[in-house]
């Protein structure tokens, strides 16, 4: 189990950098915007129909047989992936970097840009929050609350139709608040959905679980949707797939730290004081983008064409 997770999460690692980077291509600037949207929207939809198919198939067929048929599902997907027409140009192999210098780049486009950085500091420490929380959540619904585990999955599908009702309306949203203040709005929104999870053990506790659990997935996408579009449109062409690897790394490291902080303060506090622990962490995650201009901006910079015919800037050493 050990090796099989380990091998699906570096190449999980290769799908998603490539996958972020590839959308500028085949779209127009204008449009990633509304393709990030139906993008997350599929994503919803699965989040909404996994949890139940799941189920189902355990009960029906059994776990092991449940992981062939999820194994059968990404091998189709990767068929579908294939089929794409657009033929992306490759760097004659001279003009190639050597990877530490790649590495560099990247990294310093992010880290000097002084809007991405907050962003990416946000994105870093609230991923680092709920995992603390998330790493209990399964324990917690299932024995410290005693609900089913029918009840669980439809804890997880009612908020991907809340990532859902975002996803196909996040262009209308950042239209309503603008594209700079979606962004911290979302950021403290997410807490705001969070802090359901340790009230489910006060008030009533699925009736309490769906409404954060739609709050929270709601904001979720409403943040994804706006900062990655803001990060493909901003950074040029050739520096996208080293930008993204960048931010994966200072987004996605914290994750496994997050979860086994979970588990030993589970373990040491006990699971409902870690829970409001781990929701106070997520609050104090969304301060670098409320402390930011974001809050007062309504449009973001667009900035891909700009950049793209310059060569000083498209090597992601220079910020306005």
């Amino acid at each position: 189990m050990y090796v099989v997770a380990a091998v699906a999460g570096a190449i999980t690692v290769f799908f998603d950098v490539a996958n972020q980077s590839y959308l500028p291509e085949i779209v127009d600037s204008n449009q990633i915007a509304d393709g990030n949207g139906k993008l997350s929207a599929s994503q919803q939809v699965a989040g909404v129909v996994g949890p139940a198919a799941g189920a189902g198939l355990i009960r029906g067929i059994g776990s092991p047989l449940a992981i062939a048929v999820t194994s059968v599902c990404m091998a189709a997907s990767s068929l579908l992936v294939s089929r794409v027409e657009h033929v992306e140009e490759r760097k004659p192999r001279e003009e190639r970097h050597p990877m530490r210098q790649d590495i560099a780049e990247g990294m310093s486009f992010v880290i000097r840009h002084p809007l991405l950085v907050r962003i990416t500091a946000c994105t870093g420490l609230s991923n680092f929050a709920s995992n603390v929380v998330f790493a209990l959540f399964v324990l917690y619904v299932l024995r410290t609350l005693d609900l089913a585990e029918t009840t669980l999955g439809l804890v997880f599908s009612v908020g991907a139709v809340g990532g859902f009702q975002e996803a196909i309306s996040a262009t209308r949203f950042t239209t309503l608040v603008g594209e700079g203040r979606s962004i911290p709005i979302a950021a403290l929104l997410i807490p705001l959905g969070a802090v359901s999870t340790p009230l489910a053990s006060i008030l009533p506790s699925a009736p309490t679980l769906f409404v954060g659990g739609f709050i929270t997935s709601w904001a979720i996408v409403v943040y994804n949707v706006v900062q990655v579009t803001f990060r493909q449109r901003l950074c040029p062409k050739p520096l996208l797939g080293r930008m993204n690897a960048s931010i994966r790394f200072l987004v996605r490291g914290p994750i496994p730290l997050g979860a086994l902080t979970g588990g030993a303060l589970g373990t040491w506090l006990g699971i409902v004081p870690t829970l409001w622990a781990g929701v106070g962490l997520m609050a104090l995650a969304a301060l670098p983008v409320l402390i930011s201009p974001l809050i007062t901006m309504g449009d973001l910079p667009n900035e891909l064409d700009a950049l793209a015919g310059d060569p000083e800037d498209a090597n992601g050493l220079t910020n306005d």
